[in-house]
């Protein structure tokens, strides 16, 4: 969680001068292995996003209801932190760091490259 903090806030350091913006995000996911139905999750988020000059970010947080096939479901806490940095007209280099609390916290990191055509 401090290494979440950590990264927010540094994103928001980059922020100067952006253009900011509250917003609501809700996410369903589903996992299959197979056919067979294995769990699911349904996040609402609350979060505030901004953009400067070639770069975008967010962070978000809220609850998180989990749902495992064959299990009672659990309310637990889920978040996200990402953004985005031009490197070209073309091309975009992203990054995500999530987590969610349970009996074990998981986290979780996306990176990427975008090319447009």
């Amino acid at each position: 969680m401090i290494k979440t903090a950590i990264i927010a806030g540094t994103i928001l350091g980059f922020a100067h001068g952006a253009i900011a913006a509250p917003y609501v995000n809700v996410e369903s996911n589903s996992s299959f292995s197979g056919n067979d139905y294995t769990g699911g999750l349904i996040e609402s988020h609350v979060g505030y996003e901004g953009e400067g000059e070639g770069t975008s970010w967010y962070i978000q947080a809220g609850p998180a209801l989990v749902l495992t096939d064959g299990a009672d479901s659990e309310v637990e806490l889920s978040g996200k932190v990402g953004g985005s940095v031009a490197v070209s007209e073309s091309t975009e280099l992203y990054g995500e760091t999530s987590f969610i609390t349970g009996k074990t916290n998981g986290y979780g990191l996306k990176t990427g490259v975008t090319y447009r055509f």
